[in-house]
């Protein structure tokens, strides 16, 4: 196989809880510019009393609004996300930035995982429509009662607004 033949592998890692337009809008993005992307979701064990979707329902959530995109996958994940690439031959990372803020931290995880493996990070300017946004902001939103039918794929919405209102049954009965 020659440097021209070789796949270009990354991943787009995340939460993804739950999955808004503006990570839809990085994947796709990324789609463009890999021939293969696997969006790696993290599964954080200590973390998963604190998500409101489980890493199977992310994992499913995200299939659905990816399956549009013919070369991008889905998977979980645990550990270190160097890891991860390393055992599927994935050499770039891409990270959406919606503010310079993102960019200080995001830096600092750059290096490091070059660091651990040889990895890059590539780095995706979230489209100004999106910069706003982040999945914590949509749920405390639509706790509130907020709508945030336009920030999130139609059957994600469904899934945020029934997980709430289980939530707040649940509470009243507590």
């Amino acid at each position: 196989m020659t440097s021209s033949d070789t796949v270009r592998r990354a991943v787009c890692p995340g939460s993804f809880d739950p999955v808004t337009n503006g990570h839809i809008d990085i994947i796709s993005r990324a789609s463009l510019l890999f021939d293969e992307v696997v969006v790696a979701v993290g599964i954080n064990k200590a973390k998963s009393r604190a998500r409101l979707f489980s890493a199977e329902e992310r994992i499913a959530m995200l299939e659905k609004v990816c399956a549009e995109f013919p070369n991008v996958t889905v998977a979980g994940f645990e550990g270190l996300l160097t890891t991860f690439c390393q055992e599927r031959d994935i050499r770039a990372i891409v990270k959406g930035l919606r503010a310079v803020s993102d960019f200080d931290y995001e830096l600092q995880m750059a290096q490091m995982n070059s660091s651990l493996v040889d990895v890059e990070t590539v780095f995706i300017p979230t489209s100004p429509e999106w910069s706003f946004l982040a999945s914590s902001l949509v749920k405390e939103v639509a706790m509130l009662g907020g709508d945030v039918s336009g920030l999130l794929p139609p059957d994600v919405l469904t899934q945020l607004t029934e997980r709430l209102a289980e939530r707040a049954r649940s509470d009243q009965a507590d």
